[in-house]
């Protein structure tokens, strides 16, 4: 993973001595944080001469040390005597009536896209979800000349208070600059999305109480985000709560295997650049430094609270309608769901979660919607050519 985390491991044990690839799916580094612009870590990558394998993707590992990868040049093979897992995070989306419409996106979607090129100028844009990807997202695209009709938060304003309490200084002032770059924008608490239609979209607010129609051009939706540990998981690494187990090298169950950032635990960039340096440093067998150990468990307290403040309400398992599409991929709806007792029956008897995405829209909206436990993760990773399924 080449975002903050992957590229904070691989500058450190480059530095340390050890020769070290970088594999990403994009194009550039910098991850989706860090998409289009410039930061120091890919310099610093750069500078300690650290071989980049761009546009790759890991598809399956066939023994200890050693991967399967795909590139625009083909499939290759890959060993290593450590494995660094920093593949982040994705957005997760609860299905409701009107959610596949074509403007209706992921809130980090619509900020990549923009990033990429999308013109937002003018366009009237509800922001709509959990988590503060929100605020970070209606910034953004204000700023580029968006409209921004509303910021809907699933959370109450006593979860938000109580989160807001005891935050670190850095943390405060990140957020008061939020809060001056949307003056003015109306911000909803206990609203959320209840259904979508060409041009607008109906937001339930008071908890549900009432319910109001907003037109817009775009409806930028997401609620937190789910660590990607479909690789880890791959490789045996144990998970709890959705979240790859590490101890305090940053090491994961598997002896040989780290993981650092998004897929520890959602917690943000400075979480995610403080572990990857404690997983290149301990896997290049050198020691972090007290400070940056101090950095990590500050960080993580902080993912701590935000994952209890991001919580997901339990109304919002009445957003999907019996006809409502779950899983996209496959067109799946809600009633075929809800009959099955299980994901195992779901994927045997509708193709749940069969489809391109893998069960990565889907899967955590039926771990929501049904209690449903993810499923056995089996190779390849993502889709993948039988010429570099046959090596």
């Amino acid at each position: 993973g080449g975002g903050p985390a992957g590229m904070a491991a691989a500058a450190r044990a480059a530095e340390a001595g050890r020769a070290v690839i970088l594999v990403d799916d994009n194009p550039e580094l910098g991850g989706q944080i860090w998409r289009a612009t410039a930061n120091p870590w890919a310099e610093r990558v750069a500078r300690a001469r650290v071989s980049v394998l761009p546009q790759t993707r890991i598809v399956a590992s066939p023994a200890p040390g050693r991967l399967w990868a795909e590139s625009p040049a083909g499939s290759l093979e890959l060993e290593c005597a450590q494995l660094i897992l920093a593949t982040g995070a994705r957005e997760r989306f609860l299905p409701f009536p009107g959610w596949t419409l074509p403007h209706v996106l992921g809130a980090g979607g619509v900020q990549a896209m923009a990033k990429s090129g999308l013109p937002v100028a003018g366009k009237r844009i509800v922001v709509a979800g959990a988590g503060p990807l929100l605020l970070a997202v209606a910034a953004y695209l204000r700023a580029h000349g968006a409209e921004i009709a509303a910021v809907c938060d699933q959370a109450g304003w006593a979860a938000l208070a109580q989160f807001g309490a005891g935050l670190p200084g850095s943390k405060l002032a990140e957020g008061a600059k939020l809060a001056r770059t949307l003056r003015g924008v109306p911000m909803w608490r206990n609203a959320w999305p209840v259904e979508a239609r060409p041009g607008e979209v109906t937001i339930a607010r008071a908890g549900g109480k009432r319910r109001v129609t907003v037109a817009c051009d775009y409806l930028a939706c997401g609620f937190h985000l789910v660590p990607n540990t479909e690789l880890a998981a791959l490789l045996g690494c144990a998970t709890q709560n959705g979240c790859v187990i590490v101890n305090a090298r940053q090491e994961t169950t598997v002896t040989g295997v780290f993981c650092a950032g998004e897929p520890t635990g959602v917690g943000g960039v400075e979480l995610a650049v403080a572990e990857g340096e404690i997983a290149g440093l301990t896997a290049a067998g050198a020691a972090p430094g007290a400070e940056l150990l101090r950095t990590r468990a500050q960080q993580r307290a902080f993912a701590e609270r935000l994952a209890r403040a991001c919580a997901l309400r339990p109304e919002l398992r009445a957003l999907p309608q019996p006809e409502t599409f779950v899983c996209r991929c496959e067109d799946v709806t809600h009633a075929r769901l809800a009959a099955q007792p299980d994901g195992r029956s779901a994927k045997l008897l509708t193709r749940c979660g069969m489809g391109p995405c893998q069960a990565r829209v889907c899967g955590p909206a039926c771990e929501f919607l049904y209690a449903w436990r993810p499923d056995a993760v089996r190779p390849p990773v993502f889709p993948a050519a039988v010429a570099t399924l046959a090596r």
